[in-house]
């Protein structure tokens, strides 16, 4: 009865198994799948407004935003490095007597039965038939071994042994790999994170205020963080993510962006970007000036310094704030993106956050043509403006006007969270290219005298044309046109739809729906008369006065929506750009460059080289004749072996043509 293995030879069998190590690699291949189609190391923010909370959490519950540094992905890792390495450990010492082994010790018996086999007679005596063979197999490339034995001999050859090391390569070339990217893994960072040595920061604090257990040394052996620089700044530190926080990572030496430049496509597109930056370093007799670009990275004492992308830098801004109310008073504002302004009114307290400004805004623009074209419709600002209980709209205003199916507007995008698409708020343009008739207009509306004489105005003019003249009709009319325009100027058709609601039964709501909107035009139509005779307008409005005041009416009712007491409109700047700059230390990378070349040979050695062998079993036959049987075998595509066979049959025929007696050959199946 035969013993079961050791548990030690057990074990090793398992981790030096082949179902264990596809196993592995088809986890590792689908992990790196996941953590490239999802984005790593994003703010934590950014992932919940994608997901939704049930999809972030469940996600982040598995690691899948820091795959890479994942302990189930570094487990998984590990015992593949350690399958591997078992499984070349066991088999290389086979490799080796497979390379060292001629099989000189065959039988007769043994190639007759293999499949590539040739029986040959000639007259040449046993030592000619011998060196014939061997000088044959010399020039095909093969080594040699002889062995004679009694009466016969046998030619061993062999070539394309380098196949074998095709299998050593490609194992090893994977274990270095995977010990070059664990060279540049956070594993260090999470070990000290356990020990509470380090500990990422997560509020949205200044550098300088980062406490230490939240900052690594200029020693790290390796890094990957951002820093965005201004033009004509600094900076020896950059950012680096780790989870749901950051870690200040402190640089070696200071790295200036002296200017950036980016050119653009006629569309407003970026077409490339590069800065200039000026090295500073107490080792250097004098600053390192040189110039990066995408894919033209600047290194330096083992850091690699990449062109990244572009923002801002911090641009200056002239703000001209326009009150959609009369509670509120025009403002002018001098400030910096990034910056934080407080704005009084009357009777609450707002916070202007500056956040981005673009030069370029490439937007998909219809035309007159009806047809959708991509237009730069030029510079932008983005800003939240957040009231005193905290709650705070995002909001994307245009610079200039824009033309839409052949009318031109200022638009002013708004959204409530950055999870929605923006809502667009359209304020026409007046015939001298401003906004100032449609801001008079709505003054107007909020007039509660100006309302009022144009609804009496307009109710005469009525009763007179109907011939109706009752003095307690002609006051209701009047003031309900003063009551209905004073609820469309603060809560727009929303609230007198409200009104109605509250008012009516719902089989009567659709009629005095109607007749409010009536009452409501009639009283809208009058103030903007007013309005244009303010203007110094003289005679009946036209058709373009009747459009604007449509598309006037239109924006109205979006205002009570708008959430701002202001239209914060751009009127000039002075743009600031900053290079986006990703800096690493990667010693691992060496070592990845050197397993994947080791990998690429391997492959190419196991795919490209075949092991070869042939035999020459050579026998006397008296009268100084000899009997020679040729066999062969290949561990690798047996179709490209077989017609290489038949042709190294074929140089044997003819090398001892003028010999042979009889030549018989066969092909076993």
């Amino acid at each position: 009865m035969r013993n079961s293995p050791a548990s030690s030879t057990r074990l090793i069998n398992f981790l030096g198994s082949m179902n264990l190590a596809i196993s592995l690699l088809v986890v590792v291949a689908v992990a790196s799948i996941i953590g490239t189609v999802l984005q790593q190391n994003q703010p934590y923010t950014d992932y919940q407004i994608k997901f939704g909370p049930f999809w972030f959490d469940l996600f982040r519950s598995l690691a899948l935003y820091d795959v890479y540094s994942a302990l189930w992905f570094l487990a998984i890792l590990a015992f593949l490095v350690i399958s591997i390495a078992t499984c070349v450990g066991r088999n290389t010492p086979g490799v080796l007597r497979e390379l060292r082994h001629f099989r000189e010790n065959v039988q007769e018996k043994s190639l007759r039965a293999m499949k590539h086999q040739s029986t040959l007679s000639t007259a040449q005596n046993h030592e000619q038939a011998q060196a014939l063979a061997t000088r044959i197999l010399h020039g095909q490339g093969f080594k040699t071994r002889q062995k004679i034995d009694g009466n016969h001999t046998v030619v061993a050859g062999m070539k394309g042994g380098m196949n074998h090391w095709g299998y050593w390569l490609t194992h090893v070339g994977m274990i270095v790999i995977f010990l070059g990217g664990l060279m540049d893994s956070r594993l260090p960072l999470m070990i000290a994170e356990w020990q509470g040595n380090l500990k990422p920061e997560t509020r949205n604090i200044p550098a300088g205020e980062v406490p230490a257990i939240s900052q690594l040394p200029t020693s790290s052996f390796s890094f990957r963080g951002s820093v965005d620089i201004p033009e004509g700044s600094r900076a020896n530190i950059l950012f680096q993510p780790m989870r749901d926080g950051y870690l200040v990572q402190h640089l070696p030496f200071e790295v200036e962006v002296k200017e950036f430049r980016v050119e653009h496509y006629s569309t407003g597109m970026p077409k490339s970007f590069e800065s200039d930056l000026v090295i500073h370093d107490k080792d250097l007799a004098k600053p390192l000036e040189t110039t990066i670009s995408v894919n033209h990275p600047l290194i330096y004492k083992g850091v690699a310094i990449y062109q990244a992308n572009f923002g801002d830098g911090g641009s200056e801004v002239k703000l001209r704030l326009r009150p959609f109310s009369t509670r509120y008073a025009p403002q002018d504002l001098d400030g910096k993106i990034f910056g934080d302004y407080k704005l009084t009114s009357s009777d609450q307290q707002y916070t202007l956050e500056l956040k981005d400004f673009r030069l370029f805004n490439i937007n998909d623009m219809e035309g007159e043509d009806g047809k959708v074209k991509k237009k730069n419709v030029g510079p932008s600002i983005t800003f939240k403006l957040r009231d005193a209980t905290g709650q705070a709209m995002e909001y994307q205003n245009y610079m200039n006007p824009l033309s839409i199916k052949g009318q031109i507007y200022y638009i002013s995008g708004v959204r409530a969270s950055p999870n929605e698409p923006f809502r667009y708020l359209h304020i026409p343009v007046d015939p001298k290219g401003g906004m100032e008739r449609f801001m008079k207009f709505l003054a107007n509306m909020q007039n509660p005298e100006m309302v009022k004489q144009a609804a009496i105005e307009t109710t005469r003019s009525s009763m007179q044309q109907t011939k109706l003249q009752n003095p307690e009709i002609e006051n209701q009319v009047i003031e309900s046109m003063v009551r209905l325009t004073e609820q469309f100027s603060s809560k727009g058709s929303e609230g007198i739809m409200q009104e109605i609601a509250a008012r009516f039964p719902e089989d009567k709501r659709e009629n005095a729906a109607e007749a409010f909107m009536k009452v409501l035009n009639a009283s809208l139509r009058g103030v903007y008369a007013e309005t244009l005779k303010q203007e110094g307008g003289s005679g009946e409005p036209n058709d373009a006065d009747w459009l604007f005041f449509d598309d006037s009416i239109l924006a109205v009712d979006k205002i009570a929506a708008y959430g701002s007491p202001w239209l914060v409109q751009l009127s000039s700047f002075k743009q600031i750009e900053a290079s986006g700059l990703q800096i690493t230390r990667s010693p691992g990378k060496d070592v990845v460059y050197f397993g994947s070349a080791m990998l690429v040979l391997g492959v190419f050695l196991l795919f490209y080289v075949s092991h070869r062998r042939i035999w020459v079993w050579i026998k006397p036959n008296g009268d100084h004749q000899s009997d020679i049987v040729v066999a062969g075998s290949s561990n690798r595509n047996q179709p490209e072996f077989e017609r290489y066979f038949n042709h190294l049959q074929g140089i044997f025929q003819q090398a001892m043509a003028h010999e042979v007696k009889h030549v018989s050959s066969t092909t076993n199946d």
